[in-house]
């Protein structure tokens, strides 16, 4: 019971740029700074009549969502000495070539954001429609695609991290909704 508990913690630990690149986005445009990178990233083009990703993605969102996650990364990098983070890693820190995967994963997390964006606009669904469970998992199935081949963890950490980021992915946009910091509540 303890080693499967500390799986589904390691899992968490492994993926918080993720998180937080993918929280970054919304928390940014909330604060209303940053103007100047508030500009849709499709340039406002359309696909077929349909914009291609909606004014919502913009720049000012990958922005932030890229400089979270790299930032967390580092974090855990610095914090890979310690014995108990240590113990709880799924990937080595220290190595020279990893620093590259804090740059991938929440490039991945928002590609995987970007990807479900133009699915809901071929669907015709509007920015914040309830696209489930595309919604809660596009950014672990960005990573999955993006860092699945390099890093070669264990499918059972992605099919954790799957599992457990549609609720927790629920719950937090939940609290978010109730907050008032969230539109949607999924």
């Amino acid at each position: 019971m303890a080693e499967s508990i500390i799986f589904v913690l390691s899992c968490f630990y492994f993926f918080l740029p993720a998180y937080f690149a993918n929280m970054a986005a919304p928390m940014v445009a909330r604060t209303g700074y940053f103007k100047s990178l508030a500009v849709p990233i499709d340039g406002g083009k359309k696909y077929r009549g349909e914009p291609i990703l909606g004014d919502h993605k913009t720049w000012r969102g990958a922005v932030f969502a890229m400089l979270a996650g790299i930032i967390v990364f580092y974090i855990q990098q610095q914090l890979f000495t310690t014995p108990i983070f240590n113990v709880i890693s799924l990937i080595d820190y220290g190595e020279a070539q990893i620093g590259l995967v804090g740059v991938f994963m929440p490039l991945a997390a928002v590609l995987g954001d970007l990807s479900a964006a133009f699915a809901k606009r071929r669907l015709k669904l509007k920015p914040g429609a309830k696209f489930m469970p595309w919604d809660q998992v596009n950014y672990v199935l960005g990573n999955f695609v993006v860092l699945g081949p390099i890093l070669r963890l264990e499918l059972m950490v992605w099919a954790v991290l799957l599992f457990f980021t549609f609720f927790l992915h629920i719950i937090v946009n939940r609290i978010g909704f109730e907050l008032g910091l969230h539109k949607a509540k999924w």
